[in-house]
């Protein structure tokens, strides 16, 4: 136990000796990482700056900050290693080492996400903050990288992308529309008369928050089934950010609408097999 004590009195007395004897070189070490640090600062704020007077576009500014502070870090690095006399060639050379065995393994996808990463941004499919449809779900660009594209879900998660997937991939980017159209379909049995039914689905779309007006809505007989007619309402909005609940609301208005009128939405293939 005694010798477990002064050990590590030992090692406490090595400790402030080392920082007493190079007092300086941490003071010198700090200095500099307070101006590199500064320097970040300031280069991200005029990018910024950029950034909101239409100079330059957002992914590149994002992107720009990235590769700066990436930089500022390496050379600080370059700075603070032989400041500590530490062996720049060694560490260099794990670096090389471990760098060689990663790229060896990675090599393939990790240049293709970063190919398929620069040809995002230079073509710009999307932006930051754009509402795309992709994979069966609509997600907001949170940020790219040459890698890996951010986007977070309406479920509030957060998903990582590869670059390249999405090169591969189809999406639909909603940003980039003014306004868009809308369907609700129901089906009405044969017995009622067109214009009751066409009558009552433009009264529900009248009746919904974000219905344009320029184009109109319209309703069209969309398809023959075994019992029943399938009608569907058009409409346009411009509620591109609050889509899903745009389209519940069309929903709720249209299945509210049909009961006043005493129209029943039926499953005529259902029904009529069931009895």
């Amino acid at each position: 136990m005694v010798s477990g004590i002064s050990q590590a009195n030992l090692n406490l007395a090595d400790l402030s000796r080392w920082f007493y004897e190079n007092t300086l070189t941490i003071a010198l070490a700090v200095l500099i990482g307070v101006v590199l640090y500064a320097a970040y600062r300031l280069i991200a704020g005029w990018l910024t700056r950029l950034e909101k007077k239409g100079a330059i576009k957002e992914n590149l500014s994002f992107m720009l900050k990235r590769t700066t502070k990436f930089l500022l870090l390496l050379l600080y690095a370059a700075i603070l290693f032989p400041l500590f006399g530490i062996d720049v060639g060694f560490i260099m050379g794990l670096i090389a080492v471990a760098g060689g065995t990663i790229v060896g393994f990675a090599a393939m996808n990790t240049l293709g996400n970063a190919i398929a990463g620069l040809i995002i941004m230079m073509t710009q499919p999307f932006k930051i903050g754009d509402r795309l449809y992709f994979n069966g779900q609509f997600v907001d660009v949170e940020a790219i990288d040459l890698m890996y594209t951010r986007m977070k879900t309406l479920d509030n998660v957060v998903i990582y992308v590869p670059n390249q997937e999405l090169l591969r991939s189809e999406i639909h980017n909603y940003a980039e529309k003014s306004k868009i159209r809308v369907s609700c379909a129901i089906t009405a049995g044969y017995d009622l008369d067109y214009a009751r039914v066409q009558q009552a689905l433009l009264e529900a779309a009248r009746q919904v928050d974000g219905v344009l007006s320029e184009p109109a809505p319209y309703v069209w007989i969309t398809g023959f089934q075994n019992y029943a007619a399938e009608y569907t309402l058009y409409v346009y909005t411009d509620r591109i950010k609050q889509l899903q609940e745009f389209q519940a609301q069309l929903r709720r208005k249209v299945l509210e609408t049909c009961r006043k009128n005493g129209i029943e939405i039926v499953t005529p293939t259902l029904v009529k097999s069931m009895q």
